[in-house]
């Protein structure tokens, strides 16, 4: 083995000009998929991260059948106190919960006593909120970003509104809303904050304290609309929601069916559609590499077949075995493969680095990204190992046609 990988190292050294082109071919594709892996990788963690930290949570968990008509915020369909104490347990005691966050979520009118305006609203305990969504209070543009993200007597207004109804930190306004029986409540409130708007449901609405919430829709009892969850690692979320969907499933109605419904946030969010088309994109990127290796290495395997046809078909004479043959043709091909795709990693790496040291910012919608990119040791593996396994599989024809070559006729051939 050791005598024919040599052989054919020498060999792909005798047409270096070649070899040194189709390497570089390789290592461009290589290249390519592991840029757009991590940079893509690293676009998906930014969004994903921006979309759970500060609005929806990783998981979130609602009384059955109300993300059907969630964009009303119906008022009819909260979950009663004995359903959120049950839900409390479960999340107590799963290992994979970090912390969670009960909100009132409800519709009002804004006014500054001048213009009147609608508006979407969250009511929410702070120390609970910040736990589950930390960095909610990173989108505050105006107010106080280290005291409590909400108190009592205080709201968090959108900045679309703000600007809108030219409010801002310190005025009175006053929220109206309708509560479940159709009774109407009004309650004064001063501008705590201003949050800048960001890209998902829930990027635009305002957040109140959750006893001023319940106050201001009349309830009586500690009703929530929602629960939302963050795990101590996104990697957990399949796990952790197969966990809780069977806890939860306990949690029955009057008519002995399932009380709650638990979500993940790409069921919650359109970025997932968006998640999906990038994992597409790097699907077909990936045949873009298997099909630029194949081509090239097949295309300098079966030249040096034909410039070598004499040189065969004398090794045959002398009584070189046709496997011999074929994994001397075979080695070269995966050395070629396999130079390549190396230098490929080290050229990534190298770019990667750089990306990072000098990253690239853009605007996505409302929002300023920054991406930085990694390159997990697991995907460059997994390039490396299919540039060295295609290179192999485009070697095997033209090796099988030299071990099959008729000696005679070989040494024949001018």
């Amino acid at each position: 083995m050791k005598s024919t990988l040599k052989l054919a190292l020498r060999n792909l050294l005798r047409y270096q000009r070649r070899t040194l082109l189709t390497a570089l071919l390789i290592m461009l594709g290589v290249v390519a998929l592991l840029l757009f892996v991590a940079a893509a990788g690293s676009f998906k963690q930014t969004m994903v991260g921006s979309i759970t930290d500060s609005m929806l949570g990783h998981l979130q968990v609602h009384r059955k059948g109300y993300t059907a008509s969630m964009d009303n915020l119906p008022l009819t369909m909260s979950l009663q106190p004995r359903a959120v104490g049950l839900i409390d347990e479960a999340l107590k005691t799963d290992p994979a919960v970090l912390a969670y966050s009960k909100r009132v979520k409800l519709g009002a009118m804004f006014s500054n006593f001048t213009e009147n305006s609608s508006i979407r609203l969250n009511g929410v305990e702070a120390d609970a909120e910040d736990a589950a969504v930390p960095a909610l209070r990173q989108r505050i543009s105006d107010g106080n970003k280290t005291g409590p993200l909400v108190e009592p007597g205080k709201v968090l207004v959108p900045a679309l509104l703000a600007r809108g109804m030219k409010v801002k930190v310190g005025d009175s306004v006053v929220l109206v809303a309708t509560n479940a029986s159709g009774s109407v409540n009004g309650k004064t409130f001063v501008v705590g904050g201003i949050l800048e708007g960001i890209t998902g449901p829930g990027g635009r609405d305002g957040y109140i304290d959750i006893k001023d919430a319940r106050e201001l829709l009349r309830m009586d009892k500690e009703e929530v609309m929602e629960v939302a969850v963050r795990l101590k690692n996104i990697d957990n979320l399949p796990a952790a929601q197969k966990r809780l969907t069977a806890a939860l499933d306990t949690i029955r109605n009057k008519e002995d069916k399932p009380a709650t419904e638990l979500h993940t946030w790409a069921e919650l969010s359109p970025f997932a559609n968006i998640v999906k088309m990038i994992d597409m994109m790097t699907f077909f990127i990936r045949i873009m590499l298997v099909a630029i290796v194949l081509v090239s290495v097949m295309n300098v395997m079966l030249m040096a077949v034909y410039e070598r046809i004499r040189e065969i078909g004398t090794l045959a004479a002398m009584g070189t075995q046709p496997r011999k043959l074929m994994a001397i043709f075979l080695s070269e091909g995966l050395l070629l493969g396999l130079a390549g795709a190396l230098a490929g990693v080290a050229l990534s790496y190298a770019v990667v680095a750089a990306l990072n040291v000098w990253p690239v910012v853009f605007n996505f919608g409302r929002e300023q990204i920054t991406l930085h990119p990694a390159l997990s040791p697991f995907e460059v593996m997994g390039v490396l190992g299919l540039a060295v396994l295609v290179s192999g599989l485009a070697s095997l024809q033209p090796a099988w046609r030299a071990a099959l070559m008729d000696p005679i006729q070989a040494l024949r051939h001018v």
